[in-house]
């Protein structure tokens, strides 16, 4: 298995300007993604994708390689699958193999070289094509609101089980993706063919998509990775 890591962090965000190289814990919040997936033994090459010099500039003081991301695939109507495709076709084209990706997002700096050790491991002894990785619930109860109607979602509130006799509940929780590149070029989806999941700690699903984000997670990598 030949896995690259390919990172996407885009220059744009509506929500924290510049949100990918905010300070976050004392560095540059890409850095935390880079520096994790850089310990993982099961990766051969990292690369950032970005249409932003200066994120591409702290990409290199890490000493990782570079694509410089056209704007078709930077837009906010862009996909990841399409960022994704082309960075795999810009690998190739430095005639390097790539047989997997493991696809990190920027903005769930909460997790452990073990997690990400943890989910090749998975990958591999059961044969997957593709995972994500997951936080698992036992007691999250979901409600619908539609046409100024709300109705329970995942659970029926008429009767309602004793929470022993609940079954988990997977939470895709968006800190990583690992695929077969034939996968996303057969489905254009970074899942497909036989899936699987790769648990994390509950506390990792926060992830930055505003400021209160950024506090909430600064309190928790202190708490529990930082020791502070």
């Amino acid at each position: 298995m030949n896995t690259h890591c390919i990172i996407l962090a885009r220059g744009g965000s509506k929500g924290i300007p510049n949100k990918n190289i905010i300070d976050f814990c004392g560095k540059p919040l890409i850095s935390w993604t880079i520096d994790q997936f850089s310990e993982s033994k099961f990766i051969e090459n990292i690369w950032v994708s970005s249409d932003s010099d200066i994120i591409l500039d702290v990409a290199r003081s890490h000493g990782v390689n570079v694509i410089k991301r056209p704007s078709e695939f930077s837009d906010d109507q862009s996909s990841s699958e399409s960022a994704w495709m082309h960075a795999i076709n810009f690998i190739r084209g430095k005639n390097q193999f790539i047989d997997t990706v493991i696809a990190p997002q920027v903005t769930s700096p909460l997790r452990e070289v073990k997690d990400i050790d943890n989910a090749f491991r998975v990958f591999i002894d059961n044969e997957l094509d593709s995972l994500f990785s997951a936080s698992i619930s036992e007691d999250l109860f979901f409600w619908t609101d539609e046409d100024s109607e709300i109705k329970s979602f995942n659970y029926d509130f008429q009767n309602r089980k004793r929470r022993q006799d609940i079954p988990k509940q997977i939470i895709e929780n968006g800190s990583f993706y690992i695929f077969k590149t034939n996968i996303i070029e057969k489905y254009v989806n970074r899942l497909g063919g036989k899936i699987g999941y790769s648990e994390m700690d509950f506390w990792k699903v926060f992830e930055i998509d505003n400021l209160t984000d950024i506090r909430i997670c600064s309190s928790i990598m202190k708490e529990f990775l930082l020791g502070e």
